[in-house]
């Protein structure tokens, strides 16, 4: 157990995704005694066993899988196997595994502004499982937003000139002190054409003068359809914590559909 945990934390420190999977119980005929452990990464058995065999072998396909996710659902598994119908084995006996999924790599966020609606919005983005970052030139604005080990906060000189630092696969969320800076974030963005989200915060007024005026500086429809402006769905009121929920939401939506999870309905954004 000690190596085990020895393990866990060298893999941690050096910012690798991994898996830990125990064996928690054992019944009937099994290849080993319940309490084995074993560590997987991407690139396959990491240390430890759960028996060897075709139970290892099934635990090491499931634990890659796992691996292979991007921002899955559940961090944890529990799973049971029949050794004869599920794994193969001709001995009878089922095992019962824990697995645990070790992500390092979370859902990135990235806010360019601190004002009202992202001081009401971070707070709620702090409690899902994500990595957050907010961006501002007024340090007293930062200076109100939560402390957190999920949130690193920022003060730049010039919004637009941090858009090359940013993380090509940060959802990227704009709502600075007016529509210039907001344009000249946006601009930036689009002309990388890189991130998997770029939200604008604004009226439907905003966002036909937005992407007219993105158009006049070269780009096209087939990069401006991508903005999400006005951001968030339609739902709530103009109060900015009822602004933070239905921006909450779309995120969710978003993440959700880019990533291949299904929707038992589908939530109307603003911008449409």
């Amino acid at each position: 157990m000690k190596e085990h945990l020895k393990q866990m934390q060298a893999l941690l420190e050096a910012g690798t995704s991994f898996v830990s999977a125990t064996l928690v119980e054992v019944k009937g005929s099994t290849p080993r005694a319940q309490g084995g452990r074993l560590l997987v990464t991407a690139s396959g058995l990491h240390s430890g066993t759960v028996g060897g065999g075709l139970v290892e072998a099934k635990a090491l396909e499931y634990a890659q899988v796992l691996l292979g996710e991007t921002n899955p659902a559940e961090q944890t598994k529990f799973v049971e196997w029949n050794l004869n119908r599920d794994v193969g084995m001709s001995c009878g006996g089922s095992v019962k595994l824990f697995f645990e999924l070790l992500n390092t790599n979370p859902w990135e966020i990235i806010i360019f502004g601190a004002g009202h609606v992202a001081q009401a919005l971070i707070p709620l983005l702090l409690t899902l499982d994500c990595q957050l970052t907010c961006l501002d030139t007024r340090i007293e604005w930062l200076n109100k937003l939560p402390e957190s080990p999920k949130l690193k906060k920022l003060c730049v000189e010039s919004l637009p000139e941090s858009v090359e630092e940013t993380s090509e696969k940060a959802f990227v969320l704009i709502m600075t002190q007016g529509h210039r800076s907001d344009f000249y974030v946006a601009q930036r963005f689009l002309e990388r054409n890189e991130q998997p989200f770029i939200g604008v915060i604004g009226s439907r007024s905003k966002a036909a003068t937005l992407k007219r005026e993105l158009k006049k500086e070269g780009l096209g429809e087939e990069k401006t359809k991508h903005l999400f402006c006005p951001l968030g769905f339609s739902l709530g009121g103009n109060h900015p914590q009822e602004i933070a929920v239905s921006i909450t939401a779309q995120l969710l939506y978003e993440r959700d559909k880019l990533f291949g999870k299904t929707h038992p309905r589908n939530p109307v954004p603003k911008h449409t």
